[in-house]
């Protein structure tokens, strides 16, 4: 007894739980084909778990080795189908409308077939790989592993191929299901339903943002579609479902039967939508039959009958008969008392086209639809539940004391002064009176309550940091700034006459003066320009060579002349450049080498000759001239020579460095590329 009890109630909070919860069916994951899904598998499984074995390995690693690919594609294969028996939803477990939409558009049978097969595999799957580890617990050899290795995953492969066409259909069926509309079962709802090309899908336009197709042919909608509109500050779904035939239900298509479904299970507001002026293709008649054979859906359900087309044709041109139809489905459409709104005798008439009495309609639908509702409510247990849990508290006079509501006095004063016929001036009165608003002033401070009212207008004194600026402020300071300026202005034009009362005070030039002025300007500008030249030049030109100089500027002459006009001596700068610029010894050199070395002999055998790197180096012309030249710093050819072994001496050491100079900085590659990267040969592993 507690067993059943306790299953009963579980079926319950399931059954609430699905009834609560949201459909999105585009969310469920891609169905891959049978061979994607044993390369993805396959592939993660070589990518995820280590590659490298080798014979010579003790047998247990060997083993935990291949045990340990099995495994990990045993879990794969658990996974992935996991997922994509989770993500589907179950038939039983759905709303009964999406439950009857599934049969309808995919067949039911069908899609739990496809289901209960991938759950088959993905057991059978882990059989296999229990079997299999089992199996190579006991493998003697690397080869034996791996051969039960691969005829595990091998048998795991095949299952998968067997199964391929189930893959291909839900992949089908997700498809389809991501392009369903998303309904809320639960939710307020209007569903508009009637013959093909009646107008549904444009009063669904009309009062809802959707943009069903409209055609002027029949079932142009070919599944439902969902708008959502608003009233009383709700949320509502309006349902356009595709147009309905009058034959029996074994003989409706797909198309009709999602109309059929919708009707039967969405707790909503039915509205039936009649072409009066039967340019549907259907007469009033098939239209009132169709009504009538579909009755017992509306079971339970608020229903409203709304004629369409009133611009075509009006409903008082109807005849006898038509007519009687129409009032046949009106006495249909009548409710419970509870959920009549007023004149129910009143057939909606309304033009999708004209949008005459297209919102006259919605509203109908949607106060039906929330009386209905509310019955509902209150008719169910839960209502009793709230009820019991609410009190109401009513107030009880605690003595027999009056006391009556307090009228202030003004306000029946300006009662009576209403009452007697005077008019009220009002603020908005004063303001169209005194120039209109922008130009009018309110005037705040009439009404103040102070002690005496003519305090009202006084001039309130300014505080800053607790003092009153009024205090600091000299009352004639206007009289003082006026007298100041004054006394500026006499000054001024006192200056102004002795200005004009005085003497030049410098005399103007004679010409000498003038030409003497002109030349020190002109030596200005040319001690400025030389120096912006050396500037812009960076102090680092050339010595001009003779052949530039092709007009002689450049000479002892003009050297004195610029010297001694600055009131230098320029004597010994003179007698240094000539001493420079004297012309070298003219040796005669001897026919041949030996005649050469015969003259040098004659010369001064006993001395000794430079034998340097610079000395070889230079030209035997240049070589004879072996006496320091005056300024050069040396006080003797032996002074010289050993200045020259020493910068010998000192660039050995940079030469072992390979520096250039001493003035070298460049730092050479730590560790050259080509001697530290790839891969070494055989015989290359001496660094030294």
């Amino acid at each position: 007894g507690r067993g059943c009890r306790a299953r009963a109630s579980a079926t319950h909070a399931n059954t609430h739980a699905t009834h609560d919860m949201q459909y999105n069916f585009k969310k469920i994951a891609t169905v891959p084909t049978a061979t994607d899904f044993i390369d993805v598998v396959l592939s993660r499984t070589q990518r995820q778990t280590p590659t490298v074995v080798h014979a010579g390995y003790a047998i247990t690693r060997i083993r935990q080795f291949y045990m340990r690919k099995v495994k990990y594609t045993q879990t794969s294969w658990n996974e992935k189908l996991s997922r994509i028996l989770e993500d589907f939803p179950r038939v039983d477990d759905v709303h009964p409308f999406y439950s009857d939409l599934l049969n309808v558009l995919y067949d039911k049978d069908h899609y739990k077939l496809a289901l209960g097969q991938l759950n088959t595999a993905r057991n059978m799957i882990d059989k296999i790989a229990k079997d299999y580890v089992k199996l190579l617990k006991y493998g003697d050899s690397l080869y034996r592993c791996k051969q039960l290795k691969r005829a595990a995953l091998g048998r795991m492969c095949t299952i998968m191929k067997k199964h391929a066409a189930s893959l291909a259909y839900l992949e089908q069926v997700r498809q389809h299901m991501s392009r369903l509309p998303s309904i809320d079962p639960n939710t307020r709802s209007i569903l508009v339903c009637g013959y093909p090309n009646v107008g549904k899908s444009s009063f669904m336009n009309k009062v809802t943002r959707a943009d069903v197709e409209v055609q002027p042919y029949a079932f142009t909608t070919k599944s439902i579609y969902v708008g959502h509109t608003d009233y009383k500050y709700l949320r509502w779904q309006v349902l356009d479902t595709p147009g309905i035939l009058d034959r029996p239900l074994d003989e409706r298509n797909t198309i009709e039967m999602q109309s059929i479904t919708a009707l039967a299970h969405l707790r909503a507001v039915v509205l039936y939508i009649v072409d009066i002026s039967e340019q549907c293709g259907f007469t009033i008649a098939q239209q009132a039959t169709l009504f009538h054979s579909i009755k017992p859906l509306f079971a339970n359900k608020p229903l409203v009958v709304a004629v369409n087309k009133i611009d075509v044709r009006k409903l008082e041109d109807l005849s006898a008969e038509d007519r009687s139809l129409i009032d046949g489905m009106r006495e249909a459409m009548r409710g419970p008392a509870s959920m009549q709104l007023g004149d129910d005798d009143a057939l909606p008439t309304m033009s999708t086209l004209s949008e005459t009495g297209v919102m006259e309609v919605k509203n109908r639908c949607c106060d039906l639809l929330l009386a209905h509702r509310v019955e509902q409510k209150l008719a169910g247990r839960r209502a009793g539940e709230v009820m019991n849990r609410l009190h109401v508290a009513m107030p009880v006079p605690r003595d027999s004391k009056k006391r009556p509501a307090f009228v202030p006095s003004t306000l029946e004063e300006s009662r009576a002064r209403k009452a007697a016929g005077e008019k009220i001036t009002t603020e908005k009165d004063l303001q169209e009176q005194n120039g209109g608003a922008g130009v009018y002033s309110a005037d705040l401070r009439k009404r103040y309550l102070l002690d005496d009212d003519d305090w009202k207008y006084d001039i309130m004194p300014e505080i800053y940091n607790g003092k009153n600026v009024a205090d600091f402020i000299d009352p004639e300071i206007e009289a003082k700034l006026a007298e100041l300026e004054r006394e500026e202005d006499e000054l001024e034009a006192q200056w102004e006459a002795e200005r004009m009362d005085r003497a030049p005070m410098e005399e103007e030039l004679d010409d000498d003066e003038k030409a003497l002025l002109g030349e020190v300007r002109a030596r200005r500008n040319k001690l400025v320009a030389e120096h912006r030249r050396k500037k812009a030049a960076g102090n680092n030109n050339p010595v001009v060579p003779r052949k530039v100089d092709a007009q002689r500027k450049l000479n002892t002459k003009s050297m004195k002349a610029g010297l001694e006009s600055m009131g230098l001596d320029a004597t010994a700068a003179v007698e240094r450049a000539r001493s420079r610029s004297a012309s070298r010894r003219v040796v005669k050199r001897g026919r041949s080498t030996g005649d050469a070395s015969m003259n040098d002999g004659d010369a001064g055998g006993d001395e000794k000759k430079m034998r340097t790197s610079k000395s070889r180096s230079k030209s035997v012309a240049r070589r004879v001239k072996d006496v320091p030249e005056p300024g050069a710093g040396f006080a003797s050819k032996d002074a010289k020579m050993r200045a020259i072994k020493m910068a010998d001496k000192a660039q050995r050491k940079r030469n072992k460095l390979a520096k250039a100079g001493e003035g070298d900085r460049s730092i050479q590659t730590a560790m050259p590329k080509h001697l530290f990267s790839g891969k070494r040969g055989n015989g290359k592993t001496d660094r030294r």
